[in-house]
């Protein structure tokens, strides 16, 4: 046979071959099984779970962030989106008489208004629910909201703020975090005390230690309310949908939590309440809870339109929750070698107007109050009060940054007084390995020794104490 021939019928063959393989897998079944693959279980390696440790490590957000690209709440917008601000009490204590906004609702460009009254539920708050969204009946700081007004632009919404009238009968308020704590101040809430959360720690005997000790240090520490200023201030977008469920677009660094608070506020299944977590730009604590959400939201149904609110700095500083003023009484009992015997330490935590995180700030400063030290013998009474004043909640440390300050400042000044190295007196006495700690924790992993060594070292301590 021809080989030109012999050639045409393998192709012929090699093509009816690969007709039938292609027909083969046309008739293949839809769902194809699955294949098995092997998976190694790795074991993690102590201090070697993260690779990026250690290595320049670049973050997913870092280019948008870098280029101005990082959409935040202010830079979202919807269809037919209004805006929405919040009107300030501008005072410390007082009880509403009336708040009339039939002026700021009759102006060109006002869509809608919301007063307490009209909120389903207005009282939250992560652990005692004491905070109105906007005070209907008293008001307990200048920060607080009376009224909020919805309108096509920002200005107009903040000129018809100007328009509502609200008569209000003052009230004597306190400040005095000391003067609030006695049983005959006056209280912030109808309660038999302003003092709403306390705490109590001991440990070994304080009195019969300090009368063995070679010396005594008594001093009082005081720390001051300190404002979060977040570059992004509090934001938020409300928009409801057709089969009534609400949508949030929030700056809140916990959005679980605001969407059991949201539902709560608003009496509404959670399962109806979806928040969206956008960048967040700047936190610190002070975007742990709900500010304007649901107010939002209220001005979002009346109107039938997407509602922003976005806070001003103003708003940031009298409304939004701030670092605890702390007033620390300290009493420490040291040997003549400077070895800590006894420590006895009372705290005062100014809480403002509402408990917020209060409680939280409260339980870590009592714990940590006596510092990082091997002390037998401790006593920690804690307290926190309400005062007609900016509201306080959850700043970095929640409690620690204030007791830090008060006993290293009575451990240096203690170290001075014995004419004994600060470092040494600290090395004498901080925790070591299964310490136990003042309620009763044994420690492990213990390194504050071998960190002050090394810091120590770094700095050339010796040579340049």
């Amino acid at each position: 046979m021809d080989d030109k021939v012999r050639v045409a019928e393998q192709q012929d063959l090699d093509t009816l071959e690969s007709l039938r393989e292609a027909d083969a897998d046309l008739r293949l079944p839809a769902v194809v099984e699955p294949v098995a693959y092997p998976l190694e279980t790795l074991t993690p390696v102590a201090r070697q779970q993260t690779p990026a440790v250690g290595q320049r490590a670049p973050r997913p957000d870092g280019r948008l962030h870098g280029l101005g690209q990082t959409k935040y709440i202010d830079d979202m917008t919807f269809p037919d989106m209004i805006h929405a601000k919040v009107l300030r009490a501008g005072i410390a204590s007082a009880r509403i008489i009336s708040i009339d906004v039939s002026e700021a609702e009759a102006m060109p460009g006002v869509l809608a208004t919301l007063v307490g009254k009209e909120i389903p539920v207005n009282s939250y708050g992560p652990s005692i629910q004491d905070q109105p969204l906007l005070a209907d009946e008293f008001v307990r700081h200048a920060g607080d909201g009376v009224a909020a007004v919805a309108a096509v632009s920002e200005q107009i919404a903040k000129d018809a703020l100007a328009k509502i009238k609200v008569e209000y009968e003052p009230i004597e308020p306190v400040f005095d975090p000391l003067e609030a704590i006695k049983e005959d101040s006056i209280k912030v809430h109808p309660t038999a005390s302003n003092i709403y959360a306390s705490k109590i720690v001991k440990k070994g005997d304080v009195e019969k230690a300090f009368a063995e000790s070679a010396h005594i240090f008594e001093d009082q520490y005081r720390t001051q309310m300190v404002e979060h200023v977040p570059m992004e201030p509090h934001a938020s977008i409300a928009m409801w949908d057709a089969n009534e469920r609400v949508s949030l677009w929030s700056s809140l660094g916990r959005i679980t939590l605001g969407r059991a608070d949201m539902a709560r506020v608003l009496n509404m299944p959670v399962n109806r309440v979806r928040m969206i977590a956008t960048i967040v730009g700047g936190n610190f604590g002070g975007k742990n809870e709900l500010t304007t959400e649901p107010v939002l939201a209220l001005l979002s149904k009346k109107t039938g339109r997407p509602v922003k609110g976005v806070y001003s700095r103003e708003d940031e500083f009298i409304s939004s929750t701030t670092r605890h003023p702390f007033i620390m009484d300290y009493k420490t009992g040291v040997s003549a070698e400077g070895k800590i015997l006894a420590r006895k330490v009372r705290l005062i935590l100014d809480g403002g107007a509402y408990c917020s995180w209060s409680e939280t700030t409260l339980g870590k400063a009592c714990i940590l109050s006596p510092g990082p030290y091997n002390i037998p013998n401790v006593h920690i009474e804690a307290y926190v009060t309400y005062t007609n004043k900016t509201m306080t909640g959850a700043m970095r440390g929640f409690g620690a940054p204030q007791v830090c300050f008060a006993y290293e400042s009575q451990m240096d000044d203690i170290a001075r007084k014995l004419g004994i190295d600060p470092l040494e007196i600290r090395m004498m006495n901080a925790f070591e390995e299964f310490a136990d700690s003042p309620t009763g924790q044994v420690l492990e992993s213990v390194v504050v020794k071998d960190s002050l060594k090394i810091a120590a070292d770094r700095f050339g301590w010796k040579e340049n104490g």
